[in-house]
């Protein structure tokens, strides 16, 4: 099944935010583990990646860095800041009350015994 685009939208930040919690990364690297780490459910092409971190690194959720990778290649690496991991911690709750309210809804609605 191939998920909506639309649903992907809001959440790539977040899932982004999430990886570089983990650890420091490099745009491919997080292209890659995005991909391995949702079953192939998210993948990303540089041209949206890229905007996603500059718009991050605006806002100060993440910084950026110059470092040789294990190849010995100049990368620019990303590492999530203090006010990022506040922003992930509060976009993580208002997703976990999102997805309790859409299967909520999608169960039926919640029932009450009496």
């Amino acid at each position: 099944m191939t998920m909506d685009k639309n649903l992907l939208t809001g959440s790539t930040s977040m899932l982004l935010l999430k990886l570089l919690e983990e650890k420091d990364m490099y745009g491919y690297m997080m292209i890659e583990e995005l991909s391995k780490k949702s079953d192939n459910t998210f993948v990303l092409k540089a041209g949206t990646l890229y905007p996603l971190l500059h718009t991050l690194e605006e806002k100060e959720f993440v910084t950026s860095y110059e470092k040789n990778s294990h190849t010995g290649r100049q990368r620019k690496y990303y590492a999530i800041t203090k006010k990022g991991k506040q922003h992930l911690n509060e976009k993580r709750e208002q997703w976990q009350q999102y997805t309790s309210a859409v299967n909520n809804v999608l169960k039926g609605g919640m029932t009450f015994a009496y």
